[in-house]
């Protein structure tokens, strides 16, 4: 499970999405200028000419700096021939040359449910266009996809080690060199918050992937010092691993919390020894992301380099005991995935909807663990900021876009075949929020605080927390030395929901009271907590109760139906 690399440097990844070709250069210019050392092009299909090509790169030396290039389907193998001519056009070593030309057979499927019925062709077309540079990778596995749409690490893992399988030996049959389509894979992983988990999935990744490649017994055919008695290639068996932070738990509220996501991630991907790593903008859930999200982003990559050394030491988590043990664990349940899938190839897999029905079953249970605070985002379902608005920062974003929990990911909009879900893990919070913000009132909640000191406070921060969720008002109190003061302030402030905060057994004295003080008025009445003489108090018609076990989303969704006109 060691890496084989003598460092642990890695490519700092950002993209550009090409729409000027003269603008495009200038900024790839400003970002090398700052520090980044991979490029992603994102090229329009109609632009694609040799002399675009020599503008977008004019400046910048493919020996020095990744270069990475996508484009539509249609479009991609002659992208590649541009790039190969380019490269060689320049009289360098080509051995110095890295990068890739971004071709993803199977992306249609996962993210648009459509088939792609020419992808082996195009990928033995890459994998022979590309030849000359032996280190552009050209077809790309994307995990990430499964990443982004609330996938597990293992199946994340075993998926894409699947997928790769299905691109190698498809390539292979068809006439293409094991070594030279081994060393024309590359792989897109998504990294997620877990943070010892995802170390160990880039580390079981590497050591799976050698296991696979090294069963096609790719023969070397240079003098080179990699390679067994046997003459194998152990260099085709290196894993080429790309790492980009996950969209699947980045929140619209709160945002700045994105960065601890994001760094943490980042951190991850590092020590496990990933080849390249883009970290993605704080504020990309909800607008086009500013000069200054991106540069953060890509600071956030240099600090783990100039500041923390990161890249110094070798594989810096081999040896730890932990990470080694989850790393194995890992790596049998990925494999165990791996070998199921194969019963039926990736490919077959796809079109008959297992793997997406997989990870989609995934992001659901996913869900429901956010809805009941089993999965903490913070900011989100968890000590969110009780002040913020985010209503007038969002970009073209209507009323109702987020889709609420529940809904099946492929009913947006017919499709051939099944794709993966596309909801964040915060949509349904955004959606209450938003919707609180839209509202000609923000609805009042106030704590009506009373009884055992520790147990009134404790229950006063937990039920604020609770329902600020939901974006409504919080008004806290310290204390009342009665139940009717409590009730008369609250109406005073002219509150919408009461939460009687006391102690399992003052309730029974308590709630009642406030209860009937309540009674005929327009304040809903909560009870935080869940007492032992709560069925005794839904008997006298009490029929709000918030506590640990609550459901915050549906709760809030059902508040947001009484309070929200």
């Amino acid at each position: 499970m060691r890496s084989t690399r003598v460092d642990n440097v890695w490519y700092v990844r950002q993209e550009i999405e090409v729409e000027d070709v003269e603008e495009a250069n200038k900024r790839a210019h400003t970002l090398l200028e700052r520090g980044i050392t991979s490029l992603g092009f994102k090229l329009p299909g109609n632009e694609l000419s040799a002399e675009n090509v020599r503008r977008l790169l004019d400046g910048i030396a493919p020996d020095k700096v990744e270069l990475n290039f996508s484009t539509g389907t249609d479009r991609i193998v002659e992208l590649a021939k541009l790039v190969v001519v380019h490269v060689q056009s320049l009289g360098l070593n080509v051995m110095d040359c890295f990068g890739s030309i971004e071709f993803d057979p199977f992306g249609s499927i996962l993210q648009e449910g459509v088939d792609e019925p020419k992808w082996l062709d195009l990928a033995v077309e890459l994998a022979t266009v590309t030849a000359p540079l032996p280190r552009y990778r050209a077809i790309v596995v994307s995990g990430n996809r499964m990443s982004n749409a609330g996938a597990y690490s293992y199946q994340e893992l075993g998926y894409s080690l699947s997928y790769g399988n299905q691109l190698l030996g498809a390539i292979i049959e068809r006439g293409v060199d094991a070594q030279l389509a081994a060393k024309k894979i590359k792989f897109k992983f998504g990294v997620g918050a877990n943070y010892f988990m995802e170390i160990a999935k880039f580390r079981a990744a590497r050591w799976l992937w050698a296991l696979i490649v090294d069963a096609y017994k790719p023969h070397c055919s240079h003098d080179c010092d990699n390679k067994s008695e046997e003459g194998i290639c152990r260099c085709a068996a290196k894993i080429n691993a790309h790492a980009i932070t996950t969209t699947f738990n980045q929140s619209v509220y709160d945002p700045y919390v994105n960065l601890l996501r994001t760094q943490t991630e980042a951190m991850s991907a590092v020590i496990g020894s990933v080849d390249s790593l883009t970290v993605r903008s704080f504020d990309e859930a909800f607008e086009t992301p500013t000069d200054f999200a991106e540069r953060i982003a890509a600071n956030q990559q240099l600090l783990l380099k100039e500041e923390s050394h990161f890249d110094k030491v070798n594989d810096p988590s081999s040896g730890s005991y932990y990470i080694e043990m989850l790393t194995s664990s890992l790596a049998k349940q990925a494999w165990a995935l791996f070998l199921e899938t194969e019963e039926t190839g990736f490919y077959n897999a796809l079109k008959a909807g297992t793997v997406q029905d997989a990870i989609n079953a995934s992001a659901e249970a996913r869900f429901k663990a956010v809805a009941n605070r089993r999965e903490i985002l913070l900011g989100t379902n968890q000590y969110p900021n009780f002040t913020e608005k985010m209503g007038d920062k969002i970009e073209d974003i209507p009323a109702g876009a987020f889709s609420a929990a529940s809904k099946d990911a492929s009913a947006d909009s017919p499709a051939p075949l099944k794709r993966l879900n596309s909801r964040r893990l915060a949509d349904a919070f955004n959606e209450l929020r938003l919707a609180t913000e839209r509202n000609e009132k923000q609805p009042k909640v106030f704590m009506l605080t009373i009884g055992n000191l520790a147990m009134r406070l404790a229950r006063s921060q937990f039920s604020s927390n609770f329902f600020a969720c939901a974006g409504y008002e919080i008004i806290d109190n310290l204390g009342f030395d009665s139940v009717a003061e409590g009730v008369g302030a609250a109406r005073e402030k002219g509150a919408d929901v009461v939460v009687l905060c006391s102690s399992d057994d003052e309730y029974a004295e308590f709630a009642p009271e406030a209860y009937n003080l309540l009674k005929g008025g327009k304040e809903l009445f909560v009870v935080a907590g869940a007492p032992a003489c709560m069925e005794e108090l839904k008997e006298q018609g009490i029929e709000h109760f918030i506590h640990v076990r609550s459901n915050v989303l549906e709760t809030l969704q059902a508040f947001n139906d009484k309070l929200l006109s």
